[in-house]
């Protein structure tokens, strides 16, 4: 019998290590209402010293709701990493009201490191730091729930480390560049003021800036009704909320984003071919999107 229960647990490690990485955790059930959950989460992740960087309910659905966050520690982290590091820097909790109760979520911080750091996650010093980060995340949320279920998906880490769809679709160094301008500060200030007349139908969520580096990071909400999260969201699944929203990145005088065909695949990687064509007009939608931000 002890011979039995051995393999089983050796089975069990095994299955575990070919299963791989969930891009989200589920972390709590909450009774109550939307907005005392997002209550809940914002005071626990300030009491825990993070920095709540900006929330909005994605496609104006009520229903939904995101919460983005970060820290000094995340922040030096993704600093280390040479490409487009910083997006990595604001983690997302997402909500859904499910009618008796909030379903509270967690973008799976160490999910998005592989997919975003790749090949960096070999060096054994930045890989430790980065794990003991997405560790002490998802244990400072254990106050708001300790479910603690992997969902959306799995994918191994050396698949991770070079995620795409499916062959010939673009990976994470495939970036759409979106504008050129005559300096940080300059590219800076157009991207605030579009932002702020919510040209193409976008808003700032937030933003995370870095004037030593010249690095800047928005999150935007997509609002319009007919081609962003309204649209996108119901088909490809509202249970990923907490993978919005869309960012751009500004490294000193250039401006870029992930592609939509990497962006939404590794935030959705369970997506069938043919949900994926249900929204093949979304990447482009999102492109076009982000450029009026730009004008």
């Amino acid at each position: 019998m002890k011979r039995t229960l051995f393999f089983s647990v050796l089975m069990f490690l095994g299955s575990s290590l070919i299963l791989g990485i969930a891009p989200y955790l589920q972390i709590a059930e909450f009774s109550g209402s939307l907005t005392d959950a997002r209550d809940e989460v914002v005071s626990v992740l300030k009491e825990s010293g993070y920095e709540i960087l900006g929330e909005y309910p994605p496609g104006n659905n009520p229903d939904l709701y995101v919460v983005a966050f970060t820290s000094k520690d995340l922040i030096d982290l993704c600093k280390q990493a040479p490409e487009q590091g910083m997006l990595a820097a604001a983690m997302k909790v997402g909500f859904i009201d499910e009618g008796d109760s909030i379903n509270i979520s967690l973008l799976n911080p160490e999910y998005l490191f592989y997919a975003y750091f790749r090949e960096l996650m070999d060096d054994s010093d930045f890989q430790s730091s980065a794990v003991s980060i997405s560790e002490s995340i998802k244990k400072d949320l254990e106050a708001v729930g300790s479910l603690s279920i992997p969902f959306g998906g799995d994918e191994e880490v050396k698949d991770l480390k070079k995620y795409r769809y499916m062959a010939g679709m673009p990976n994470f160094e495939k970036q759409i560049e979106l504008a050129e301008f005559e300096s940080f500060d300059s590219g800076l200030a157009l991207i605030r003021e579009n932002l702020s007349a919510l040209n193409g139908n976008t808003a700032k969520v937030y933003e995370l800036i870095d004037e030593e580096a010249k690095i800047a990071v928005f999150g935007i909400a997509l609002s319009d009704p007919e081609e962003g999260e309204a649209h996108f969201l119901p088909i490809i699944g509202e249970g990923h909320v907490a993978a919005m929203p869309y960012e751009i990145i500004l490294e000193h005088n250039k401006a870029s984003m992930l592609h939509g065909r990497f962006r939404f695949a590794v935030h959705w990687p369970e997506l069938t071919m043919g949900t994926f064509t249900k929204i093949m007009s979304s990447p482009g939608d999102v492109e076009d999107a982000m450029k009026t931000v730009m004008e």
